[in-house]
């Protein structure tokens, strides 16, 4: 179903964005799970919906067991179509398959492709060292409670033991001394 226009333009039906992550079983050769997770993107391919990307976690561990499976190589596909009328046809072959383990469909708002689109550009999700180690230089820099700079001191100070009485009278002066 293409989109329809009006005179000026304006779109009666915009393209909708969706997500479908789903989860192979992980006892399959890598190329059958390559394989399974292709037949999805062709199915969702030729009902005219317009993948935007291929996003292939590999495998990681469940949270907890499904079918007496701890683990599972995990695909999301992100895409856009006119209207949610082809999600059941997926879904229902989703369910059909018995390669599939877990399977989950959500429509992407503004935000979510917003999000999506920042991830895969790399602005969410990575850590940017030269921050980290300025803060470090920072704390280091600063002034303890005592007024101490703590650049040297690499942890909290000891208590000193206590002088035993030959030492004290060592470093007293006496009268004579004096």
């Amino acid at each position: 179903m293409q989109p329809k226009f009006l005179d000026n333009q304006i779109c009666l039906n915009p393209m909708r964005n969706y997500e479908v992550t789903f989860i192979v079983d992980p006892v399959l050769a890598s190329e059958e799970i390559k394989a399974t997770a292709q037949t999805y993107v062709d199915l969702l391919k030729s009902k005219g919906c317009e993948i935007v990307h291929i996003n292939e976690m590999g495998l990681r561990q469940l949270a907890f067991a499904i079918g007496k499976r701890h683990s599972g190589s995990y695909y999301c596909v992100e895409f856009k179509a006119v209207d949610g009328s082809y999600i059941n046809d997926v879904e229902l072959a989703f369910r059909r398959d018995e390669r599939i383990i877990r399977f989950l469909t959500v429509s992407l708002d503004k935000y979510g492709v917003k999000y999506n689109e920042d991830k895969r550009k790399g602005l969410i999700g990575t850590i940017k060292k030269k921050k980290v180690e300025e803060k470090r230089d920072e704390r280091n820099e600063r002034p303890d409670r005592r007024g101490n700079n703590n650049s040297n001191n690499s942890g909290p100070r000891r208590p000193q033991p206590a002088a035993t009485e030959a030492e004290a009278a060592a470093t007293t002066p006496t009268e004579d001394q004096a």
